[in-house]
């Protein structure tokens, strides 16, 4: 039976460290680096309790599922770099968010955070359909833009959130809390009657008249009834990257990079296995990829997960291979097995073609490395590295300890 020479299940870290199970010698440990400005320590996670909480900068995102409504392990949260252009993100009191309609108190109950920050809107006794919370932006020209909020029912069952400009009209995500749903699914629970809701539009090429609008279409206005909410976020690209908290400017999350070089020991020369257990939202255009990970060297000897709109994609030494429709869900478990035969792929227990990259030799190997310095904000997000396996041999295709049963 052959044993992984590194194995990260993702578990036990420090600030820049990210310690592999095996070896226990430390040769197998990442290094993790990540920062966010203007501000230190502004990226988050989920933990262990099911709360949003700030990661200093270069510690690894150990990120609990569900908000800790399933249980289950941790993961490793890699993200690209990505900007929430929105400032007071929290405070939807201030005068940077118009409310000429309605009424915020702040401080009104727990919010995701497991701290009393989160405030309750009322929409004004009388007022038409539309009385949302408003904050007028000047958006790119051709760029697709992603708004989300967190909303908790106080009153309120049903809103919306919207993004428009005058030339694209109003993009809206209608949410229901009582039945959890919203518009294209586009909602999250995070657990204690939240909710994480998202809109996302592309603007024209001419762009006036901005706006991001909160709580719109409003089912009760009474000046009484009213919903919680908390943490806006508005960043370029097609899904929500995690909560960048904001107070007086927009703040940068910084793409997480996780090493390791040097360990040509571990690494099957001229053969061997190499298996990633991860879940992700693709994004991005059609037929646009990515390298995520590589193993090897960035231009040959290298074995690389690509994602674009529709796919899944297998990069052997450059050349690239469709396998599947992206997984929200479940996620990928992949396997690359190589040798002086070429190189075979398992995905989720089945075996894909690679009419390119499968006779690609391999000769070399010294790297692992999570790259998502590169992988554009408009492309990819949200990715959870569950498990990280590299074998010194070639595992077989099928039976016990097979790719096959690995990736099952």
């Amino acid at each position: 039976m052959s044993n992984p020479s590194l194995l990260c299940v993702p578990y036990r870290f420090k600030t820049s460290k990210l310690y592999s199970q095996i070896p226990d010698s430390g040769l197998g440990d990442f290094t993790v680096t990540r920062t966010t400005t203007p501000t230190a320590g502004q990226a988050t996670r989920v933990n262990a309790q099911g709360l949003i909480e700030l990661v200093a900068d270069n510690v690894p995102r150990l990120d609990y599922p569900l908000g800790g409504i399933t249980a289950g392990c941790p993961s490793l949260l890699v993200e690209p770099s990505a900007q929430n252009l929105l400032q007071r993100s929290e405070e939807f009191e201030n005068a940077y968010w118009s409310k000429s309609l309605g009424v915020v108190t702040q401080n009104q109950t727990i919010a995701p955070d497991g701290l009393t920050t989160a405030d309750k809107y009322v929409a004004n006794n009388g007022v038409a359909t539309n009385s949302p919370i408003v904050r007028t932006f000047t958006f790119a020209i051709n760029t697709t833009y992603t708004l989300s909020l967190f909303v908790k029912k106080a009153d309120y069952d049903t809103a919306s959130i919207r993004l428009s400009t005058a030339e694209t009209p109003i993009t809206a995500n209608f949410f229901n809390l009582a039945s959890g749903t919203a518009t294209n699914n586009q909602i999250q629970n995070y657990g204690n009657g939240w909710y994480r809701v998202w809109v996302s539009f592309t603007t024209a090429a001419t762009v006036t008249n901005g706006q991001v609008q909160l709580i719109r279409d409003a089912q009760v206005r009474d000046g009484v009834a009213g919903i919680f909410i908390w943490g806006a976020q508005l960043e370029v690209g097609s899904v929500p990257t995690s909560y960048i908290p904001t107070v007086a400017s927009s703040v940068t999350r910084g793409a997480e990079v996780v090493d390791r070089t040097g360990i040509s020991s571990l690494m099957g020369q001229t053969e061997g296995t190499f298996y990633l257990d991860m879940s992700y939202f693709a994004k991005g255009s059609t037929g646009a990829t990515l390298w995520l990970y590589i193993i090897g060297t960035p231009t040959s000897n290298n074995i690389g997960l690509g994602v674009g709109v529709t796919s899944v994609r297998s990069i052997v030494n450059g050349q690239s291979d469709s396998l599947s429709t992206p997984s929200t869900a479940n996620g990928v478990k992949i396997a690359w097995g190589y040798d002086g035969s070429g190189v075979v792929c398992f995905v989720n227990g089945v075996q894909y073609n690679l009419p390119n990259g499968g006779n690609q030799i391999i000769t070399s190997m010294n790297r692992c490395v999570i790259d998502m310095s590169s992988a554009g904000g408009t492309r990819m997000a949200d990715v959870r590295i569950r498990a990280i396996e590299l074998y010194p041999t070639r595992l077989p295709n099928t039976g016990p300890n097979s790719l096959q049963s690995l990736t099952q």
